[in-house]
């Protein structure tokens, strides 16, 4: 049958990327039993199973579709083979072929001239298709046909009707003449099926974002829709088709209310979310991606989202050109293409966000490093100058608090939690087409950014600064003494990039237990529980930011403030209190002798960092205890690591 999205065009293409990666006829083992079984291949978005009919006696199955008559029709084609009618006793296509009986029922009374104005199909075809479905039922309800009969039974019915209605190739509306094809008495045939046995198979009728984390599979596959056609309105007579219920319809299509059918992935930036939840979320180990170059989503973001969740060494995009169908709109466009993605899974705990705002000594590209001597069992993780929060979000810990002095930056990290994702997405949408936000267009920026700065701090909503952050110089944060945003025009603008970031960021900062605070460090880390880890990362002596050198309305960063936090360290180390400092001790040829000499005094150990293309600082990690992750502090009688 004729089906947006079908991929009977590139099921070899799909299979040739499997055997490529060593995935068919592969078996995993059981551990309970010490036995073997096939891997476990996930369609999540089965739609006609022209991709689960193809691979069916190579893995296990797990079929779904949002839309009932599309795992119907799959479960048919898949199991087709397995389908003897013994219990029925006779073949049902040559009994039904062999007679002409009609009923005047729902199809007829509704998609045809006998009892509408509909013209869907000729009022004998939609007779003959009433007769067909009651006569199933009637075997269904007998008990005469199983499940994957009945299936099998339904999805010939489906394939049947397809060479006989009156419509452009789907079901969304009627021709308004007749095709000669529908003219044609219907007869009723075997959907198309690959002759072989499939293996077990689970089905679930259910939107892929609500049972993705329960499915257990080896093999992810997402063809989802990539337009915002929506299945249900294209194939509503089907679904009717299907379940039989005699809804109520609407007077124009007689179309069923498509509400339980409508699907997120028909629309711009909410697509974007649900991919990034079901990478994150399967328990698949591979991922098969098959999406066309008309969708939403850009292979910026999926590249970058693939990327963050899977193994870059294992990524692999390939571009799959192939002839589709034209209509008289589409005559004389290019071929039509696809790409074709795969990529392996990290394991969860490698998983590493970064956070969509440019912080000025941000330790996005450290966060790895600083993951391999953090201790185990942290109940509360205080990132304390938390900035941009990439160490922070990263955190294990069942409890997170993040602190900054700058209550402007700790806003705009909040905002990400406060906000819907979605909503947050059309806000930045609407104040960049508003102002005409473009790189490099210094007028444009200036008008957001004065608007921005024109208002009470009260109301000014963090969501507006950011909009203007991402065409500010190299998206830096920078205010001055009187809080008013002052970052110059960029080059940079709101990427896909910038997008994969922020709603990776945003689906894990709402995901955590994190509290926000904008006050000095002393203040929140009093009383706190023996399991508590303390993360700081200051602003360097050497290396004084713009963002906060003392100039900017908010305190700076001196030789007093150093020694007054070495106290303060001095004072959680005596208290048995877990710590990291993230700080410099070197940068353009200046060593930070007082750094040193508190390292010597107590003892505690240091860890050289390794450098960081393009940065010119030394930066190190400073903690008190050892460093192979033991929750043994530093104390005198300690052999520390030498300076």
């Amino acid at each position: 049958m004729r089906f947006i999205g079908n991929k009977e065009l590139i099921v070899n293409e799909i299979k040739e990327l499997l055997k490529s990666k060593g995935l068919l006829n592969t078996e995993r083992e059981l551990f309970d039993d010490n036995t073997k079984s096939k891997l476990k291949f996930f369609d999540a978005f089965c739609g006609t199973g022209a991709v689960s009919n193809s691979i069916k006696d190579y893995f296990d199955l797990v079929v779904n579709d949002l839309i009932t008559w599309s795992v119907i029709y799959t479960r048919g084609r898949v199991t087709s083979s397995a389908c003897d009618f013994k219990k029925l006793g006779f073949d049902p296509f040559e009994y039904l072929n062999a007679n002409k009986k009609k009923l005047k029922g729902f199809f007829y009374k509704n998609y045809s001239p006998g009892g509408s104005e509909r013209m869907y199909f000729n009022p004998d075809n939609a007779g003959r298709i009433d007769y067909f479905r009651k006569t199933i039922e009637q075997w269904k309800k007998s008990e005469l046909i199983t499940q994957n009969e009945y299936s099998y039974l339904l999805a010939s019915l489906i394939e049947s009707i397809s060479f006989v209605s009156n419509t452009a190739g789907v079901y969304g509306a009627f021709l308004k003449h007749w095709d000669p094809r529908s003219q044609k008495p219907i007869i009723f045939q075997r959907v198309d099926s690959k002759n072989s046995n499939c293996n077990n198979v689970e089905y679930f009728n259910r939107k892929i974002e609500d049972i993705i984390e329960e499915v257990e599979c080896d093999i992810l596959y997402l063809d989802p829709p990539y337009t915002q056609n929506q299945y249900g309105n294209q194939y509503h007579l089907l679904e009717t088709l299907v379940l039989d219920d005699n809804p109520s319809i609407s007077p124009i299509t007689g179309s069923r209310p498509t509400t339980p059918m409508r699907s997120d992935w028909s629309k711009d930036f909410k697509s974007h979310i649900l991919f990034d939840r079901l990478i994150a979320k399967t328990k698949a180990k591979y991922i098969i991606f098959s999406y066309s170059k008309d969708g939403f989503m850009s292979n910026f973001f999926i590249e970058a989202s693939l990327k963050r969740y899977g193994k870059s060494e294992t990524y692999k995009c390939k571009k799959i050109t192939y002839n589709k169908y034209k209509n008289f709109k589409s005559r004389g466009k290019k071929d039509h293409f696809e790409h074709l993605f795969f990529i392996e899974k990290k394991q969860n705990e490698r998983v590493n966000y970064v956070s969509p705002l440019n912080y000025i000594g941000s330790k996005a590209k450290m966060i790895s490093e600083i993951e391999e001597y953090l201790p185990e069992n942290i109940s509360i993780f205080f990132d304390i100058f938390g900035g941009g929060f990439n160490v922070g979000i990263n955190s294990k810990a069942k409890k997170i608090v993040y602190n900054d002095l700058n209550y402007l930056v700790k806003d705009l990290v909040e905002s990400f939690q406060k906000n819907d994702t979605y909503q947050y997405l059309l806000y930045l949408r609407r104040i960049i087409k508003k102002y005409n936000l473009v790189a490099k267009d210094s007028e444009s920026y200036i008008k957001a950014r004065d608007y921005y700065n024109s208002l009470p701090r009260d109301k000014r909503d963090p969501r507006l600064l950011y909009s203007v952050i991402l065409y500010g110089f190299n998206q830096q944060i920078r205010f001055n003494g009187n809080h008013n945003f002052n970052n110059p025009v960029g080059m940079r603008w709101f990427n896909d990039k910038v997008l994969e970031k922020v709603i990776s960021f945003s689906r894990v900062i709402k995901e955590k237990e994190i509290c926000f605070y904008s006050a000095d460090y002393q203040e929140i880390l009093e009383d706190l529980p023996m399991d508590s880890f303390v993360y700081l990362d200051p602003p360097y002596r050497l290396t004084t930011g713009a963002y906060n050198d003392g100039k900017r309305g908010f305190k700076g960063w001196g030789i007093e403030a150093e020694k007054r936090l070495f106290k303060f360290l001095d004072s959680l180390n005596n208290k048995s209190i877990r710590f990291m400092l993230s700080y410099v001790m070197e940068h353009k040829g200046l060593t930070n002798q007082e750094l040193e000499s508190w390292i010597n005094e107590n003892e505690y150990n240091l860890i050289n960092v390794r450098q960081i293309p393009g940065i010119q600082r030394k930066e190190v990690l400073i903690i008190n205890y050892d460093q192979n992750g033991s929750t043994t502090l530093c104390n005198k009688e300690q052999v520390s690591e030498a300076v």
